[in-house]
Formats: structure tokens, C-alpha cells, sequence
């Protein structure tokens, strides 16, 4: 029996991209034990896979080196690990896979880790154009072709859990009274704001799709409550008793159950874009500093909204224009037929 400890990444949308990884591992020796190691935030997201045994909390916070810390885990965990794969491309990650004694320790090249790991992989961009491709890669031996069809992130959900979010938050008040359908928008994105469809335009959404009959959840973290309040400020005073404002208010796991009950969700590309894939929801995304070329939602009911501005795709955090326009020219209409054709 093979024991994998996968060192796991940062950010909520590639946390659920490895589960791809975690799948193929598990096609390939069902009998393997895998654990993560990742912070503290992610475990209610690796509870989801069934694949993985158990999350391990990382002693260091996103950034920080903290080799002490880093030597101290390693060192309990000696003995207990097979396999070390590293998704993170930084040094500091390949540090405690080494302190741990692991004998196989896996990963791409990045950042100087020529004597951390003893299976360095050289990367091919353009053999894996896509991320959840890199992930995946690091499951076979090395220069091995990956399958024609990757095995996708899948969640898991259950209606006890939806059940108990919809009485927690009172979401059922128009499911069972007016049998509304749900649209979530989710207008965050960690990353920076050239990443933000525009909050008047989240707005315009939401009203042209209650004054249809729907209602609509806002989803987000404690950093985006600024964006989800100014989008319910500018719903019409009439439709604001159909929207509910969940930003800030709900766990991280919460809201796996919350999207799945949602009969549509409207994005930016981010971390909840992810886990409405994830759990196979119908999703409309809005890119504009990144591009689907490399983090693409996967799943088949999936809308990419797009702007062909030449200076799009940047990857950077805010514009350097100051102007937005990959964004701010993507208008209402667009995303509401998008809606429509799902």
C-alpha cells in the first residue's frame, strides 16, 4: 500500500483542482492512502473528497518560511509517508516532504529545489497548458501521457447538509412558498479586482432575473463584503426581499451546499467558480485578467464570458490602465443570454 502525502496548494480554486490529482492517483493504486497537508481553512473542502483520509493542518500561514515549524512536523511525520508530491512551485513547500525523510519526493522544477526533490520534474508549458493538467501529471511516472479524459473535481453533497444550511440561513422562505429558482452570484476574487465583473452589472443581473421569477443569493468572504453589500444597495428596493446578502455570514462549506442547491450561478473567475463546478451546478464566468485557457471551470454546464481586448489576458492583480474594460465591457445582456442557453 502506497502512502502519499500530497503538500497542497494555497488557494481555494486549485485546492479543488487537485482533487483531480487525488482521482488519478486512485485509479492507479485504489489501495493508497492519501493525506494533505494544507492550511487550516481547506480541511472542510478535503472532508469533501473521498479520497482523501485526512487533512493535515500546514504550521505556517501562506508566505511565511518558518523552517523551525517546517522541521518539527516533518520530523513526526518520518516513517509514515511513501510519496511526498509537492503542488506548490515554491521552496519553502518542498522543505518538510525532506524533513519527513520521505523517500520519493515528487514535484515540477520551480523555485531551486534541486536537492528537496529526488523526482524533479522539468515542465512543458505547452504539453500542459492547463493547470489541473500539471497537477495530474505528477501521478504517473515521469514523461508518462496523460489519459485523453482527466478525471474533474466532484464534491460531495448531501440534502441532510443542505437541509440544515437552508434552515440556518433561511433560504427555503421562497423555495417552499413560491417555488423561486436560485441564482448565486459569486463577485469575489482573492486575487485583486481585475478579476470583478462589475458590481452594477452583478445588480442588473439580479434584477432582470427576480423580476423573472428567481431569487438570488450573494456569496463571498469577509474581504468581499464591501463588493456584495454596494450589489444589494442597487437592486431595486422591490426585488430585495428575493435577494439575500450571505457574505461574510457563512462557512466555507456552507457554501459547497449552498451552490449546489442553486439552479445557476453567475462568477468571476475564482475559488467558488471552482467548487460550482465542482458540484456540477449550471455556471456563466466572467474572465478578465486570467483567461480559461489555464484555470477553466470543469464541467459541461459552463458559459465563458469573454472579452477579445488586446491587452486581455494580463494576469495582473489590477489593471494597469486603470480602465477595466476586459470587464467592464462584458455588459448584463451578455451573461443574462449566457444564462438563458444553459
Amino acid at each position: 500500500m502506497n502512502r502519499i502525502l500530497v503538500i497542497g496548494p494555497s488557494w481555494v480554486g486549485d485546492m479543488v483542482m487537485s482533487q483531480s490529482l487525488f482521482k488519478a492517483l486512485k485509479q492507479n493504486n485504489p489501495d493508497c492512502v492519501i493525506d494533505v497537508l494544507a492550511p487550516a481553512w481547506s480541511l472542510p473542502i478535503l472532508a469533501r473528497m473521498p479520497e482523501v483520509r485526512k487533512g493535515i493542518v500546514m504550521p505556517t500561514n501562506h508566505g511565511e518560511l518558518k523552517i523551525r515549524q517546517r522541521y518539527q512536523l516533518g520530523k513526526t511525520l518520518n516513517g509514515h509517508y511513501d510519496q511526498a508530491i509537492v503542488l506548490p512551485n515554491s521552496l519553502k513547500s518542498a522543505l518538510l516532504p525532506f524533513f519527513a525523510g520521505i523517500k520519493l519526493r515528487t514535484g515540477w522544477r520551480g523555485e531551486m529545489r534541486y536537492l528537496l526533490l529526488n523526482d524533479l520534474r522539468a515542465l512543458d508549458e505547452k504539453l500542459y497548458p492547463l493547470m489541473v493538467e500539471r497537477f495530474v501529471a505528477l501521478a504517473y511516472p515521469k514523461n508518462t501521457p496523460l489519459p485523453a479524459t482527466l478525471p474533474r473535481p466532484q464534491l460531495i453533497t448531501t440534502a441532510e447538509n443542505a437541509q440544515a444550511v437552508q434552515q440556518k440561513y433561511g433560504l427555503n422562505k421562497f423555495l417552499s412558498k413560491e417555488n423561486r429558482k436560485t441564482l448565486v452570484l459569486c463577485p469575489g476574487a482573492e486575487f485583486g479586482n481585475a478579476k470583478q465583473w462589475p458590481e452594477e452589472h452583478y445588480a442588473a443581473v439580479a434584477n432582470e432575473k427576480i423580476n423573472a421569477g428567481w431569487q438570488v443569493w450573494i456569496l463571498g468572504s469577509r474581504n468581499d463584503k464591501t463588493v456584495t453589500d454596494k450589489i444589494y444597495r442597487l437592486v431595486d428596493k422591490t426585488n430585495q426581499k428575493f435577494c439575500i446578502n450571505l457574505a461574510s455570514r457563512t462557512a466555507l462549506v456552507e457554501t459547497i451546499d449552498i451552490i449546489a442547491m442553486a439552479d445557476a450561478v453567475v462568477t468571476n473567475d475564482s475559488g467558488l467558480m471552482h467548487i460550482a463546478a465542482a458540484v456540477n451546478t449550471p455556471l456563466v464566468v466572467v474572465y478578465g485578467s486570467t483567461s480559461p485557457k489555464f484555470t477553466p471551470p470543469l464541467s459541461d454546464k459552463v458559459k465563458i464570458v469573454q472579452s477579445d481586448i488586446s491587452c486581455a489576458p494580463c494576469f495582473k492583480r489590477t489593471c494597469r490602465f486603470g480602465h477595466r474594460k476586459c470587464l467592464t465591457e462584458q455588459k448584463p445582456q451578455r451573461v443574462l443570454a449566457s444564462l438563458d442557453s444553459l
